[in-house]
């Protein structure tokens, strides 16, 4: 079967875009997207042979966005594909000329969803806020036109499809995303602590930062990446501004060395607000690592509190360095409840329950063209 699999940048290699590549790999499709960065893809272990883009876009909001939606908007790939998988939040509107499909759903668009208000507050300039909230306004409706578009909604986790429910009206089933199991393993718990994030205002990496400043016998290296536009730059200088010594951020590394930092590792933190699943927690349990997490979003539904980390509430800076303290006693105790948890998400069982969801939706368009 030929599939197609839309992605709105390939330029900054994250969890969604691991998630793409792997699905790619696993089922011979094709990914069709705008920016690319070849090099990162390579050396995550991936190859670039079946990635095309329809265009280029801008690196900075809302123009990169909008621009990628039109794009989507207007690609029409014929009969070239027998199946479309949307991958992306801003590619969504290419349901509309390429069927049957689905939508492997992240989460609706956060910044004109959940994330409005701080979107707009934060991150907006005070003169733009009246144009954002129009332009946020234009594309709620679009959004919620365009999903009419999908055959099947398939959401990554509980908590994303509680949001496809409330803002687009529309029932969507859960299959969580893959984690590659048997690429991690655990070495050691080491002298240092991992965290692995985007340098972006809802990861709130900045509590990391002022939690290590009170614990200066702690170590914690961050692998935070961050994009070139504007409001990325903004707070990843921010945080390089209040790094304390104890803490390394490495702005981006390969998978080989990714794997290591979390073999080696004494535990893992994040501190992501509300976050949609999140992959890096299950890619530390993977590797025998406690994760400490906030006691909401998508970690709910991978980490188990006291059996394999710590979730807390309402977290703050005191609350992070407790967990810290009370987890780095003795971290090995968590080794083997969390490989068990891991391999609940393993590759196989992502992979098994895509086919079948893609053979349901095939047979129902069989039906349709019978009848």
């Amino acid at each position: 079967m030929r599939i197609a699999i839309f992605h709105n940048f390939l330029d900054n290699i994250g969890g969604a875009e691991i998630v793409d590549l792997i699905l790619a790999r696993e089922l011979g499709a094709d990914i069709y997207t705008t920016n690319i960065d070849k090099e990162k893809i390579k050396k995550m272990g991936f190859t670039t042979d079946n990635i095309y883009s329809i265009g280029k876009v801008p690196i900075n909001a809302p123009f990169k966005q909008e621009l990628s939606y039109r794009k989507f908007r207007r690609l029409d790939l014929g009969n070239k594909y027998d199946f479309y998988i949307i991958a992306g939040d801003w590619a969504m509107s290419g349901a509309i000329n390429n069927k049957p499909n689905l939508w492997y759903i992240y989460s609706p668009i956060r910044e004109i969803w959940d994330y409005y208000e701080d979107t707009k507050n934060k991150i907006v300039p005070p003169w733009a806020r009246p144009f954002f909230s129009i332009w946020s306004q234009y594309h709620r409706k679009l959004n919620q036109k365009n999903v009419k578009e999908v055959s099947s909604l398939i959401a990554i986790s509980q908590n994303v499809s509680g949001r496809v429910k409330q803002y687009l009206g529309k029932d969507s089933i859960v299959i969580y995303p893959p984690t590659e199991t048997k690429k991690f393993y655990f070495q050691k718990n080491g002298d240092f602590w991992l965290s692995v994030s985007r340098l972006i205002t809802h990861k709130r990496v900045d509590i990391q930062m002022k939690a290590f400043k009170e614990i200066p016998q702690e170590k914690l290296i961050i692998v935070g990446s961050y994009e070139q536009s504007r409001h990325f730059q903004a707070y990843a200088r921010y945080i390089k501004k209040i790094k304390p010594d104890n803490v390394e951020i490495l702005s981006w590394v390969d998978n080989k060395r990714l794997i290591d930092l979390y073999a080696n590792c004494k535990g893992f933190i994040t501190t992501a607000k509300d976050e949609d699943y999140g992959m890096t927690p299950v890619e530390a349990m993977a590797s025998g690592k406690p994760v400490i997490a906030p006691n909401e979003g998508g970690y709910k539904e991978t980490v188990i509190e006291g059996v394999t980390g710590r979730l807390i509430n309402e977290i703050n800076v005191d609350k992070l360095i407790a967990a810290i303290k009370e987890v780095g006693i003795n971290p090995a105790q968590y080794k083997d409840a969390c490989l068990n948890q891991a391999a609940k998400f393993d590759t196989e069982i992502f992979v098994k329950k895509i086919k079948e969801q893609i053979t349901v939706e095939k047979r129902k368009e069989q039906v349709s063209y019978a009848i």
